[in-house]
């Protein structure tokens, strides 16, 4: 665990944008039983945590993709981190709406891009990575290059995984749920013994022996 994952595990927790909750699952739209729910919209209402986290979005950017021209946001959780990271960077931003606008121009992708144009997605939660991939598509039918993505927190689940992987997409997250656990339970939000279980839920979420 390096120091970025460990510093922003310990944000995300501090302000409970990060709920764990082995012994009362969350119950996702599919189905699905998680003990872990993330929001990382809380980062935007809290100030000290937002200036880190966001400084830590442009210094990957800079640092993972310095030919960099421009930073595009997912919508609508990444529009925020975007448009402060592309301050601090003082960087072209816009963002790529879930469908084109049925009015108007017409637009889904929002903000001047020149066709060409190398460009970083900013995303705040990768789960199964599908939202994302849509955004990295839509902005390559349009002509852009996209050089990959920055997100705030990844799950690190295996199906999301395969589909970047799929879609030739690399993903940088400043922290993720391996982070997360072992934070969590130095600091106890979660008992140690559930740390092994949390992480069996990433690996199988349809597998629901964790629970017991």
């Amino acid at each position: 665990m390096n120091n970025i994952e460990n510093t922003i595990a310990k944000n995300l927790l501090s302000i409970g944008a990060v709920f764990l909750r082995p012994q009362e699952p969350f119950t996702w739209a599919s189905g699905i039983k998680s003990p872990i729910y993330c929001d990382n919209r809380l980062v935007l209402s809290a100030p000290r945590v937002r200036e880190v986290v966001e400084q830590a979005i442009a210094d990957t950017v800079k640092s993972k993709f310095p030919e960099a021209q421009m930073l595009m946001g997912t919508s609508t959780a990444g529009i925020a981190h975007a448009a402060i990271a592309a301050s601090i960077l003082d960087m072209p931003m816009g963002y790529v709406r879930g469908e084109a606008k049925s009015h108007g121009r017409n637009n889904r992708i929002e903000g001047r891009m020149e066709p060409g144009c190398k460009v970083v997605v900013i995303e705040d939660l990768i789960s199964t990575a599908g939202s994302a991939i849509e955004v990295v598509e839509a902005l390559r039918e349009a002509g852009a290059q996209v050089l990959g993505i920055v997100s705030i927190f990844t799950y690190g689940m295996k199906k999301g995984l395969d589909r970047l992987a799929a879609a030739n997409v690399v993903n940088y997250s400043l922290s993720n749920l391996d982070a997360l656990v072992e934070v969590a339970a130095q600091e106890g939000y979660i008992d140690a013994e559930w740390k092994d279980r949390i992480l069996k839920f990433r690996d199988n979420p349809s597998d629901e022996s964790w629970i017991k």
